[in-house]
Formats: structure tokens, sequence, C-alpha cells
């Protein structure tokens, strides 16, 4: 059985023993720089990473923010969309928790040197999650 890398391109630590020379990608291991290019809500933007060519997700580690169609939703997404979209970020990895359920990298993001997760949180747009 093979991977379908187009939906779900990140190899979860498992999926690297298996996958990992399978890949069409390079696979992130370690923390990495990269331009946002969409903000989907409050806890997943979208990047565009020099080593590959196309936008991926990222969420959000240890935070989980309302869906856009919850309450607050679309406020948590339209501040987050105001602190970073079209800029540059950083994305630091846990190497050991790096791929949630979806395929999605996890990642603390940081901009200008401030932890957007923790700033989320104390601006009242998230609230603390250790699922991930």
């Amino acid at each position: 059985m093979a991977h379908d890398f187009k939906k779900f391109p990140e190899l979860t630590n498992n999926q690297m023993q298996i996958y990992y020379f399978d890949s069409p990608h390079k696979q992130i291991t370690e923390d990495f720089t990269a331009k946002v290019v969409k903000v989907t809500d409050g806890d997943t933007i979208r990047v565009l990473w020099r080593e590959r060519d196309f936008n991926f997700p990222v969420r959000f580690a240890y935070i989980a923010a309302p869906e856009i169609k919850e309450k607050g939703g679309k406020e948590s997404q339209s501040w987050l969309e105001d602190q970073i979209l079209g800029e540059t970020v950083d994305i630091l990895i846990n190497p050991f928790n790096r791929v949630e359920k979806w395929g999605r990298i996890i990642g603390v993001v940081t901009f200008m040197g401030i932890n957007l997760n923790q700033m989320s949180m104390d601006m009242g747009f998230s609230i603390p999650f250790s699922e991930l």
C-alpha cells in the first residue's frame, strides 16, 4: 500500500521508517523558516518553504482556537491574519511529535521573536491544548 503524498505530504515518525525514501519532497524534521500565505483559522496556517514547490499547513502546537463557524472563530483567524499573513515566520518543531493525525506539521510559530502560540492564548483567541 503506497502513501498518498499529495493528500498527506508529511510523514509521521512511524511512517518515516517505511516511506521516507519514497517521499517526493524533503520531510521536515527540524525548525524552519517559511512565508505565511494563508491563515486557515486561529491555529492553522499555510506556508511556503524554500525546500518545496507547494504550500502546506502548519498546526499551532499546544493551543486550540475555535473553528471559523464557532463563536470567536472569525475573530481568532482575523487576529492571526493581522499578525503574520504575508510575513516570514520561524516554526519550531518537536522532533518527537512533528505531525498530527491529519498530516499537518505541528509547531510553535514565532514572528520577530514573539511566540504567537502563547500570545494567542494571552489575547484570549485560543486555549491550551495538549493532545498534539
